[in-house]
């Protein structure tokens, strides 16, 4: 069945509200059971989620095509595509009769595309009556003690542990799926590679130089603020790469009890609370959330519901939340790095109001248009490049590399694991492990110092100023007001 994937506006009512989702088209139209099935489940599901659903549909699609001769048995068919998304489909002869050409993918990627459709089949089978392509089967024992240790494991370190239906698990532990996953194996992950402290400030204030501004002396002028700025965000405050493009110019005011200091919350791009300065037809202010706000106000949607190739696009994981209003503040290691931030977003949001901008987003292009993650990475590719490093992720020196950097930070200073937690906004314990697990060097060092803390007498100083000519440009005392931390010794 020859098919394409196309984004549809779903209108399910007699009002403006549309619902957008992923759809296969084929030669006799949408194919409908997939497109209820995601309509059900739009409100509770990421659009990643669902865009993984219909890839997943249509490689099973694809499979059917080019092999539906060779099976009478639906759930032998769907056993075989599962082996064929792990180990491809193109023999040791680099030929393939069925023209699929597939390459084998991981593990992790063939368990989701697996569950996810077999979830799609028990919905069919108990709303169509079709039968199941991976059917419940009576577990083995070997099955069933595996189940029952991941059970004791999500449960040791859940929270609400003991609301936990133990009767409901027992009968859930004896089944497994008829399709054999492969296990995943156990992964003591290396440290994480993460920008290294001592060239972050090069970066910052020689890295990200506006094209031929080297040698002006107005900060404002030789330094391009925006990408500065979000390596900021990064770097000091532990965003992700995509967090920062979903502030609004409301998000940034000075700290409430540190006026110097930058109070920077990040809302959820569409129940975050919205700014109040959009009046209805009576002129009172509107109080809603920041889909209905963009909707609204500006014609746009949340960049988090865009595709992955828009522009616009910006994801959103799961976060744990500091507030009913759905936001994570910022916490800024070492907190002077929130004060020079304040100093430079002021500069920029003086650079930014000469622009024409329809939109409420922050960090702009030069004409205006919301800032692209992928436009970014390449500025910070060239910054890299510019004071001389090489831009790989093994090597530290990728955007993502800064939230590490944060992590490891807040380790260093030996920051207690539950506020680490909070300050990298995670949902668990568990989760911070990556941004804080030792290299191999620091093992290494540990092993031959045995008691010597490898961080023991050092601190991070904050931005040599002067070094950088911030000298004669800053007749407001905007970069050397009266805190001591913020003038070179």
């Amino acid at each position: 069945m020859e098919h394409t994937t196309v984004r549809a506006s779903v209108y399910r009512d007699n009002t403006g509200a549309v619902t957008e989702v992923p759809i296969i088209l084929t030669e006799v139209g949408p194919l409908q059971p997939l497109v209820d099935y995601l309509l059900e489940r739009a409100h509770s599901r990421s659009f990643s989620w669902m865009q993984k659903m219909t890839q997943g549909v249509g490689l099973l699609l694809d499979y059917i095509e080019a092999n539906h001769d060779c099976f009478d048995d639906a759930k032998e068919l769907f056993q075989t595509f599962v082996q064929r998304l792990y180990s491809g489909t193109v023999g040791e002869d680099g030929i393939d009769p069925s023209g699929l050409y597939w390459q084998g993918m991981s593990q992790a990627l063939v368990r989701q595309l697996t569950n996810q459709l077999s979830e799609f089949s028990d919905w069919m089978a108990d709303r169509q009556g079709t039968r199941p392509l991976n059917p419940w089967r009576e577990a083995t024992h070997y099955e069933e003690m595996l189940n029952w240790a991941a059970w004791h494991q999500k449960h040791d370190r859940a929270f609400l542990a003991h609301t936990w239906d133990k009767e409901g698990a027992s009968a859930s532990v004896k089944r497994a799926r008829s399709a054999l996953l492969k296990r995943n194996p156990v992964i003591d992950h290396d440290g994480v590679k993460h920008f290294h402290e001592s060239r972050i400030q090069d970066l910052l204030f020689k890295g990200f130089i506006a094209p031929g501004k080297q040698k002006s002396p107005r900060v404002e002028e030789r330094l391009n603020l925006r990408d500065v700025l979000i390596t900021m965000l990064m770097h000091y405050g532990g965003l992700r790469m995509s967090e920062p493009f979903h502030l609004y110019v409301h998000d940034v005011q000075p700290d409430p009890f540190h006026p110097e200091r930058a109070y920077v919350r990040v809302f959820h791009p569409d129940m975050g609370l919205a700014p109040t300065d959009w009046p209805d037809a009576k002129g009172r202010l509107v109080k809603c959330n920041r889909a209905a706000y963009l909707r609204g106000k500006y014609g746009l949607r949340p960049r988090n519901t865009y595709y992955s190739t828009d522009q616009l696009h910006a994801g959103w994981k799961g976060n744990a939340l500091d507030s009913k209003a759905y936001f994570i503040d910022v916490h800024w290691f070492p907190q002077w790095s929130g004060e020079v931030f304040m100093k430079l977003w002021i500069f920029y949001m003086a650079q930014r109001a000469q622009k024409e901008c329809d939109h409420p987003f922050a960090f702009v292009t030069e004409d205006g248009k919301p800032y692209a993650i992928d436009s970014f990475e390449r500025a910070h590719r060239r910054a890299v490049e510019r004071i001389g490093l090489t831009p790989a992720k093994g090597l530290g020196t990728t955007p993502h590399a800064h939230r590490h950097a944060y992590g490891q930070r807040l380790t260093n200073a030996e920051i207690d694991p539950i506020l680490r937690k909070k300050a990298l906004h995670h949902s668990s314990l568990e989760s911070q492990v990556v941004y804080t697990e030792p290299d191999r060097a620091r093992l290494t060092h540990a092993l031959d110092a045995a008691t010597k803390r490898l961080n023991e007498g050092q601190s991070l100083p904050p931005p040599d100023f002067v070094s950088y000519g911030f000298t004669d440009i800053d007749p407001l005392g905007l970069l050397s007001g009266p805190n001591p931390k913020l003038r070179r010794p």
